[in-house]
């Protein structure tokens, strides 16, 4: 009883800090009564069941507050996005980039298509979210979030109209909204000391490119093939870079603590590129599975001359944390439980289970601060 005091209170807290987002007093308490439910133990957490949750005898009031209640998502985004800090920031903390999947029926939700999605391993009909998960020391928890349109949608301007899609929303891949929110991190200076993401990601050169503008050390999985410039001027493939190196180059290095207690991997590191500015170094990263020496992942990284090889390990390893998001948004706080259509509707139904996701953290890391049995 006392943990579930102690969320509703900090739920309460969150929702009186973007309460001002709300043009109307109804949607605005609606609001809150829409994420204790989502935190709730229901068992889905759809319209219906929220509604009948709040003693409501149809869901015309929570389809209202995702329709056309008076309220700015992206505001209150913005608030969830600074609440976290404040309760899990950290000058070391790692910002993690990936896409998540939502098994959909029919035509019409924005940006469904029959797409690949992680979610069900293989090619199915689905909406695609990119998402910027923060991670520190204290926690983890989602930031940001976009919809991915694919270009299906953006060449059909009519079908975007019926789903609520401005002639404004132009395409853009995934990757061009990792670098958005990124940049909108960078721009609320949200305080953190890497950057890490998949191979989707960090085998795009002109991200790597202008995460080095921004001064942002990176470690950025990326493909077997992929080429880089080596200390002596020229390409080179990265697997053939880390195949020369000595026996002795490799250590055993945890990749950070999972489920059966640390993730061992055996790495290794190549220094790259002609010239180091600012302080900064470049080099190819690999980890090595113990139990197959030929299960190698390859990571570009950018980051203080200074940094070790246990440093790199560990940010590579930060990575799962964006996972472990999703797992926690989904089973606990309804992330995917939506049966919204219009855009706007999504993204409204995204921030505030990114808000409910944030709560939670901001508990789990005071109970873990004070030592509570389970969180350490």
């Amino acid at each position: 009883m006392e943990q579930v005091a102690a969320w509703q209170d900090v739920l309460a807290g969150l929702h009186a800090r973007f309460a001002s987002r709300f043009a109307r007093a109804e949607p605005r308490g609606r609001a809150l009564t829409y994420m204790a439910g989502l935190i709730s133990p229901l068992e889905r957490k759809n319209g219906w069941s929220l509604a009948e949750r709040a003693g409501e005898a149809h869901p015309i009031g929570m389809q209202r507050l995702l329709g056309e209640a008076d309220w700015d998502a992206d505001r209150v985004r913005d608030d969830v996005r600074d609440f976290v800090v404040e309760s899990i920031g950290d000058k070391n903390a790692v910002l993690i980039g990936d896409d998540t999947g939502f098994l959909k029926k029919g035509t019409r939700s924005a940006g469904v298509q029959r797409q690949y999605t992680g979610t069900a391993g293989r090619t199915e009909n689905s909406q695609v979210g990119t998402f910027l998960a923060y991670a520190s020391a204290r926690g983890r928890a989602l930031i940001d979030r976009e919809l991915y349109l694919p270009a299906s949608w953006t060449d059909d301007r009519a079908r975007c109209r019926a789903a609520g899609i401005d002639d404004m929303v132009p395409f853009a891949t995934k990757v061009e909204h990792f670098q958005a929110m990124l940049q909108r991190a960078l721009d609320a200076e949200v305080p953190f000391a890497w950057v890490t993401a998949d191979e989707a990601y960090g085998q795009v050169k002109r991200l790597r490119r202008w995460l080095e503008e921004q001064g942002a050390a990176h470690v950025l999985a990326t493909k077997v093939n992929d080429t880089v410039i080596t200390t002596r001027g020229g390409d080179a493939r990265v697997d053939q870079l880390v195949a020369a190196l000595p026996r002795q180059a490799w250590k055993r290095l945890s990749a950070g603590a999972g489920a059966h207690g640390q993730r061992l991997y055996d790495w290794a590191r190549v220094p790259i590129r002609i010239w180091w500015e600012n302080g900064f170094g470049h080099w190819v990263l690999a980890r090595r599975s113990v139990s197959d020496p030929t299960d190698i992942a390859y990571y570009v990284c950018y980051g203080p001359v200074a940094t070790r090889l246990k440093d790199l390990a560990r940010v590579a390893g930060a990575r799962w944390a964006v996972e472990e998001c999703f797992q926690t948004a989904k089973n606990e706080c309804g992330l995917d439980h939506y049966q919204v259509r219009r855009y706007d509707a999504w993204y409204r139904h995204i921030t505030l289970s990114m808000a409910a996701l944030a709560a939670l953290t901001a508990v789990r890391a005071d109970e873990m601060s004070k030592g509570a049995p389970g969180m350490a």
